[in-house]
């Protein structure tokens, strides 16, 4: 499968998962439950982690990654102590299924969401702990919910993926973000969310700037940008194997048949222009 297709689909889904995480009705459910809707993350990490069942802490930022071991530790065990991951997960999907109907034109999603089934079904879970844990999770029957998973288990099964590149690499959760951060993937402000120190950042620079991979300002050196392109690199390759099981024409299929969707989350206004993810640099 063409690297490119790889990430022209993950360009296409990433909006339709990451509308759960900013779409009103998904405050409305979370705070149903009980938690604090007056920032993001306690809910946040209630969504993201209960597939993988009540965790602590060292668990949830050993698959997050890129998250301070410190900021996980303020929300979980703590989410599970509000709602219990079977409840949170029941949520979502009403969630999921309320901004959707407001948003999409949920009708005509039928084709789409069964190419989008087979491609995640295809996925393998051996190594990646979040895309397995949503793997195990009973598929919903409307196609839109359908969809949604789909997009869910690709973008976990991408992104577990992506922490194997980085291992490979030599890049330590903080380092990962520093690193992209020096080619330019978004502002250092956006990756502060992540919740390292500016002790930490300054510390993972330095680590960086000894490696020859970012200069004194902070900036990737030639070393650098050519290690975060090798990451990306391996990442698409990790990430090829559903969208090969599928096929190219039926992959193609589903591209053509997401356009609209796509064009309702990003219009939205919900999603944040920038992200710690690149979208729309790399």
């Amino acid at each position: 499968m063409d690297t490119a297709r790889t990430r022209q689909m993950w360009h296409l889904l990433e909006p339709l998962h990451a509308l759960h995480y900013y779409a009103p009705e998904a405050f409305e459910e979370a705070a149903a439950l009980g938690y604090d809707t007056g920032e993001r993350w306690p809910a946040y990490f209630a969504w993201r982690a209960a597939p993988l069942g009540p965790v602590g802490p060292a668990r949830v930022a050993s698959a997050f990654y890129s998250f301070s071991p410190a900021m996980v530790a303020r929300y979980v065990p703590a989410a599970w102590e509000t709602a219990t991951p079977g409840a949170v997960l029941a949520a979502r999907l009403r969630g999921v299924d309320r901004s959707y109907r407001g948003l999409l034109d949920v009708t005509g999603l039928d084709e789409a969401a069964g190419l989008a089934r087979r491609a995640a079904e295809a996925a393998g879970t051996a190594g990646r702990p979040l895309a397995a844990a949503h793997a195990e999770l009973d598929w919903a029957d409307a196609p839109h919910l359908v969809l949604w998973q789909a997009a869910t288990l690709l973008r976990e099964h991408r992104g577990d993926g992506h922490v194997a590149a980085l291992l490979a690499a030599g890049l330590d959760p903080v380092e990962a973000l520093v690193s992209f951060a020096a080619v330019g993937a978004a502002p250092e402000s956006v990756f502060a969310s992540r919740g390292w120190s500016e002790e930490e950042w300054a510390a993972a620079r330095e680590r960086l700037a000894g490696r020859g991979l970012v200069d004194a300002e902070g900036t990737a050196t030639p070393a650098g940008r050519e290690l975060r392109a090798e990451v990306e690199r391996r990442t698409d390759e990790l990430a090829a194997a559903p969208w090969a099981a599928l096929g190219p024409d039926a992959t193609a299929r589903l591209a053509e048949l997401l356009g609209g969707p796509w064009l309702a989350a990003i219009g939205s206004g919900l999603l944040p222009s920038e992200n710690t993810l690149g979208i729309g640099k790399i």
